[in-house]
């Protein structure tokens, strides 16, 4: 981590937590000396990152949360965190989709929030195993009536997860008759190692079906997902072709990312083009 006294907080807690992840603990010392800040401010930081449950508080520093690489939150308690991260990302992602286009969108609360963004894109037809994604586009219809260029949506069969995606047997077969130019995915983590995962097996199986069926991959994921590993790993990250991420990814991470596909970071210039 660079030593620079005038970085936001938010930035200066995203490094503190990847530095937390990528040694396994952290003391306050450490980080008053890399980041050029006061005692109080790094302690300031850990509180803050302890109420988010990124990290715990131990005497003299921090080290990152174990949690069950089976556990599954559901989609009421994922969709308070990073709240500004994710609208951030969802209009990045939007700008990449052109009209006309055919996408699949996954479960998740960031493809909620770029559902959202694309109610108005025209002539979209939307592939998604995601039950609140397919109400943002129908209550958008039902609110301004029919119209020219809505969306079509295709909402696929199969048994409800906690995060309200569709998965199983039903979901893959429909999904695997599919072809559709992107995909926006959403992961509860994404690691060198273990490239992109989940806590639920059947989700896991549903997302490589989507992986398969899509011409080109995007994750939307915002900077707390690096670093995190879920029980079943169902892409690698040579498989994705872009990230679409928050400017609190630490510039390490971004650099080991980098090597493997393009990333973007909502609100930073980019020079890519529509997919």
């Amino acid at each position: 981590m660079s030593e620079n006294q005038n970085l936001l907080a938010e930035q200066r807690r995203a490094l503190i937590l990847d530095e937390v992840r990528r040694r396994g603990g952290v003391r306050v010392n450490e980080l008053t000396r890399k980041l050029s800040v006061s005692d109080m401010t790094v302690r300031r930081d850990l509180d803050a990152l302890a109420r988010q449950g990124v990290l715990e508080k131990v005497h003299g520093g921090a080290v990152p949360v174990v949690e069950a690489s089976t556990h599954e939150p559901g989609f009421e308690a994922k969709s308070g965190l990073e709240q500004s991260a994710k609208e951030d990302i969802a209009r990045a992602a939007a700008a990449l989709v052109s009209p006309g286009s055919a996408i699949a969108l996954s479960g998740g609360t960031t493809t909620y929030a770029l559902a959202h963004q694309l109610v108005d894109v025209a002539d979209l037809t939307v592939v998604t195993n995601s039950v609140r994604v397919a109400d943002v586009f129908h209550l958008a219809q039902r609110t301004s009536g029919p119209r020219q260029g809505a969306a079509t949506v295709v909402l696929t069969g199969g048994v409800r997860t906690p995060s309200d995606s569709l998965v199983g047997p039903v979901a893959d077969q429909a999904i695997a008759t599919l072809h559709f130019d992107v995909l926006f995915l959403g992961v509860h983590g994404i690691s060198p190692d273990a490239g992109l995962s989940t806590p639920n097996l059947a989700e896991a199986e549903t997302n490589r079906r989507l992986v398969q069926s899509a011409r080109r991959v995007v994750v939307v994921a915002d900077h707390t997902k690096w670093g995190v590993v879920g029980l079943s790993s169902f892409a690698t990250l040579d498989q994705v072709d872009t990230l679409v991420t928050d400017a609190g990814l630490a510039a390490e991470a971004r650099a080991e990312i980098s090597d493997h596909l393009r990333v973007v970071v909502a609100g930073e210039p980019d020079d890519g083009t529509d997919i």
